[in-house]
């Protein structure tokens, strides 16, 4: 099944326009790089007359204006930037554009499909930038909601708690749509162009994957299913289509690609708490914001937000102690340009 994703839009107490501060922080830890690796490889006046720019799974703001004030502060005129924004079709652009910073330094255009398809001509883009994105996959393997698979991940939301087989499922569709969207990205890109990506990870025992917070939402629909309250069988059909790759498997996916240069990788970590009950509703909060909409896609419109979240705040309290020696999230990212041949 393919699932198209999509933050909720607006800017109501549940939008993601007011529950996307985790993903705000992340860039911040990683801004540094991306300013150094601007001002070392790309030579922004001499390029060309339009310098042309993406932020791929932009969603609706205001992280991704962020990104753009930080990149051109006091520039001259020339050359002319244009910023396209890319998310999926069902992405609330309007309130994206409404946000529109009045003094950006920028002519925007939203461009509306999956990054795992190339989306702008080839050659034709200077500066492709990707954060806290492409750990979303295309889709959830097959096998994983196939009976008489032995990846079927019965009762599960995601591989955190099930199978060698389950995150090898889930390992598999990463790696098939990473390679396509560093194909696309390769594509795209203009000579002494840069693309640069961050992507949550998980590279040893001390760093938390933000997937194992996000997969005690499982515990909350299965209280729901012996409750009566949500079908076992909607349940044994949903997983969420979300895979945090380990930093050697983004670098082997960027370097399979002969086009394509790694400039700098660096991983970093993004501070956590998770101790206080202000810490969990706020990470509930963030949560629901990115996955209500995946949610009642699958589940219909009868399910019951409110008390899933709910539910979700007392489960992770109950499971508190299995984080208690974590306080930070890791984070990959990956400068490359293209290689002219």
């Amino acid at each position: 099944m393919e699932y198209t994703v999509a933050m909720n839009g607006g800017d109501g107490p549940d939008s993601y326009t007011r529950n996307s501060k985790i993903q705000e922080n992340s860039f911040d830890v990683t801004k540094s790089l991306l300013i150094g690796c601007i001002r070392d490889h790309l030579d922004i006046q001499k390029s060309c007359k339009v310098f042309r720019m993406a932020d791929l799974g932009c969603s609706v703001g205001p992280n991704t204006f962020s990104c753009f004030h930080t990149q051109f502060p006091g520039f001259i005129s020339l050359p002319e930037f244009q910023v396209f924004f890319n998310d999926t079709f069902s992405n609330d652009f309007n309130t994206l554009f409404n946000a529109l910073p009045i003094d950006r330094l920028y002519m925007a255009v939203g461009v509306p499909g999956s990054f795992y398809g190339q989306l702008f001509p080839k050659e034709s883009m200077n500066l492709i930038h990707s954060s806290f994105s492409c750990h979303w996959i295309s889709q959830v393997p097959k096998e994983v909601l196939t009976k008489d698979s032995r990846a079927w991940n019965k009762g599960r939301i995601s591989y955190v708690r099930s199978s060698i087989e389950v995150k090898q499922a889930f390992a598999a569709q990463f790696m098939s749509d990473f390679k396509a969207f560093i194909g696309a990205r390769s594509a795209e890109l203009a000579p002494g162009g840069l693309i640069f990506i961050s992507i949550p990870c998980r590279s040893n025992e001390s760093v938390l994957s933000i997937l194992e917070p996000i997969d005690i939402l499982g515990d909350a629909f299965t209280d729901m299913v012996k409750e009566g309250l949500v079908a076992e069988e909607l349940l044994d059909s949903f997983n969420l289509p979300l895979y945090i790759p380990t930093p050697s498997e983004v670098i082997k996916l960027v370097s399979g690609d002969k086009h394509l240069n790694i400039l700098k990788v660096e991983e970093s970590f993004l501070k956590v708490k998770m101790s206080s009950a202000e810490d969990i509703m706020y990470g509930s909060s963030h949560l629901r914001a990115a996955m209500e909409g995946i949610i009642n896609k699958h589940f219909g419109p009868d399910i019951l937000m409110d008390d899933l979240f709910h539910r979700y705040c007392n489960k992770f309290t109950e499971f508190s102690a299995r984080f208690k020696n974590f306080d930070k999230v890791g984070i990959v990212s990956v400068a490359i340009e293209r290689v002219i041949m």
